[in-house]
């Protein structure tokens, strides 16, 4: 994965999906609104994006990039990579299978029904999901989409990155962006490559690429917790793996309750209502887990909002 796949990317949502794919708001703000010692903090507002996460740009890039048979497309998913593949599929007229675990919330699963997906429920977990979708799409012949694994999704997770230097008119210095099996922080590393400091972002019931890294290698971890639907990978994908090695500077995990604090904290100070897994910067600019240096500007990326908004009083 490299900034020339990226740049394609960008090309072919620019020129095919403009009716589709939405160019998000930049919201920067002094590092004094949010308590913190830094010349700015940025707000990239991805929730806003069509399907309510990031996902929608790999998702789309990818069926975009290649032939869809009549069987339609077939995607595993906590929830967000399920709902913007079935966006993008009924935005191209074609069918969606989509394989969700049993810990998917239920306002993504409703929200999957909403868009016309055919939702198949099964497995404790994300792992559980994915196999029982491979083995439905080797009867099926559908176009595989994978939840943050394949080469065209982590290129489109990228043009994110691409897009928020071009509203910043600059690159910040530190990029802070939640992890669950890895795409969105492998398009965003290999855009900036090491001209910011990408930190990796994982609940301490979630820690993939953490694990990975005090292992050497990526292995299989126990998930669970608040974000578990959105960072419910139990292994880091390969080309996260090899990005990260790379261009991740350093990986921090996060305790729950400043994780609850965070998402609450953004709702009730900014209004913004996100998800747990969209939390993760502002909490660990609040328990200092990433402390900027003075001057800097920190950017966080506000990845998802398919949330019950019940769950923010």
């Amino acid at each position: 994965m490299d900034r020339h796949a990226i740049e394609l990317a960008a090309a072919r949502l620019r020129d095919d999906g403009r009716r589709f794919i939405r160019r998000t708001p930049l919201w920067p703000l002094p590092g004094a609104a949010l308590g913190v010692d830094c010349r700015e903090v940025w707000l990239k507002l991805e929730h806003l994006q069509v399907s309510g996460s990031f996902k929608a740009r790999g998702m789309y890039n990818r069926l975009l990039a290649h032939p869809i048979p009549a069987s339609g497309v077939i995607v595993a998913s906590g929830g967000n990579a399920g709902i913007a593949t079935a966006a993008a599929a009924r935005a191209l007229g074609v069918k969606c299978e989509v394989f969700v675990p049993t810990v998917s919330s239920a306002a993504k699963q409703r929200k999957l029904r909403e868009l016309g997906a055919d939702v198949v429920v099964t497995g404790a977990a994300y792992a559980d999901a994915l196999e029982a979708c491979l083995a439905r799409q080797r009867e099926t012949g559908a176009l595989l989409t994978h939840a943050y694994d394949q080469p065209e999704v982590v290129a489109g997770a990228g043009t994110l990155a691409l897009e928020m230097e071009e509203q910043g008119g600059r690159t910040p210095e530190a990029v802070l962006v939640s992890v669950g099996g890895g795409g969105l922080i492998a398009g965003i590393a290999a855009w900036f490559e090491q001209r910011s400091r990408v930190i990796a972002l994982e609940p301490e019931l979630a820690p993939t690429l953490y694990r990975a890294r005090q292992a050497g290698a990526p292995v299989d971890v126990a998930v669970s917790g608040i974000a578990a639907d959105s960072l419910g990978a139990r292994r880091i994908g390969a080309i996260a793996w090899d990005v990260a090695a790379r261009h991740v500077a350093d990986a921090v995990l996060l305790p729950e309750e400043a994780i609850r604090a965070a998402q609450l904290a953004l709702w009730k100070e900014f209004k913004l209502a996100v998800e747990p897994a969209a939390a993760l910067g502002l909490a660990a600019l609040q328990t200092r887990a990433y402390v900027p240096r003075q001057g800097e500007t920190v950017a966080l990326i506000v990845c998802g909002a398919n949330l019950d908004p019940g769950t923010l009083s």
